[in-house]
């Protein structure tokens, strides 16, 4: 049976986080011990701060320093909201993950859903980012690959854990009211030539014409994409039954399949995402598919960050 951890949580029982702050200092030493040789006289020094040049002001966001709130400013509205001054620095260069938070990333197996590996993922690459101080964003979008959050892009691991919280509550914010497609909103989000990793599992109808779109995005930036292998979430036990009701939870559409057909869903899975890896190769396009296994997907992630990083020095 394939479970929506928000079905959890409207059952009472507690949800468990889908990457905890343990995992996240784990990512942190892999990658520290994996890609510090990379970080030898990149950088004159160690940037301390949120930053230099005073961009402007702006509401008061969950990890934001004390240091950097306008107090002068913020007693002008009653500290509601409190206003915080923004800063940027210099950095080798900004990368702005886009994750798939859709429903379905959100179903598993025996209490471990998809997007686990997509929040891990996330984790790797902002960990990445903390370590040769490049500012890292967020975009998360849902169904039909439209936006749902977005975190602008700023250094420091406080920033990288607010990210994670974005994508495991599936938070709506600075969603505009007029919603664009999700590629017209990472070029809008994307000041100067970024490294875009685009993770999800790509379990949806119009893939090919996201990969062709984002294939148009790669002639400006560093375009990418994180699969989640997903076959462990259709690997489900035998049923009795002649004909078995499924649910889509994106679109909530009821579809009756024969046992055959329903003992046959990990091999659909693997066979779409096999044409996934087609589409984005002939595309011109870097992917790279990831399973749960924690330390074979940090290992993948590093080598393949690793030589991202080589093609940009």
């Amino acid at each position: 049976m394939i479970l929506d951890r928000t079905d959890k949580a409207a059952s009472g029982q507690a949800e468990e986080p889908l990457v905890n702050l343990s995992e996240i200092a784990e990512i942190e030493l892999f990658i520290l011990k994996r890609m510090k040789e990379y970080t030898l006289g990149d950088h004159a020094s160690v940037f301390k701060g949120s930053g230099f040049n005073f961009v402007g002001l702006r509401d008061w966001a969950p990890g934001d320093r004390m240091s950097s709130i306008d107090w002068a400013q913020s007693s002008l509205t009653n500290f509601s909201p409190i206003i915080t001054r923004e800063f940027e620095q210099n950095s080798t260069a900004a990368i702005i993950a886009v994750a798939d938070a859709s429903a379905s990333t959100r179903c598993g197996v025996h209490g471990t859903s998809i997007a686990a590996a997509i929040a891990r993922s996330v984790a790797a690459v902002g960990m990445s980012a903390v370590l040769f101080q490049d500012m890292f964003g967020l975009i998360t979008f849902g169904e039909g690959f439209r936006q749902l959050s977005a975190a602008r892009p700023r250094i420091g691991k406080p920033h990288v854990i607010y990210c994670l919280d974005l994508y495991q509550h599936r938070k709506e914010t600075d969603v505009p009211e007029a919603q664009a497609d999700v590629t017209a909103t990472i070029a809008a989000h994307l000041r100067k030539t970024s490294l875009v990793p685009v993770i999800s599992d790509f379990l949806f109808a119009d893939a090919p014409r996201v990969i062709k779109e984002l294939s148009m995005l790669n002639a400006v930036h560093d375009v990418f994409l994180i699969m989640a292998d997903a076959r462990f979430a259709y690997r489900l036990p035998a049923v009795s039954a002649g004909w078995i009701d499924t649910f889509d939870v994106e679109t909530g559409r009821t579809r009756i399949v024969s046992r055959r057909e329903f003992a046959r869903l990990a091999d659909r899975i693997d066979q779409w995402q096999e044409e996934i890896l087609r589409l984005a190769r002939e595309a011109d396009l870097d992917i790279v598919r990831v399973g749960l296994d924690r330390w074979e997907m940090e290992t993948t992630l590093a080598e393949f960050l690793a030589e991202r990083r080589l093609r940009k020095i």
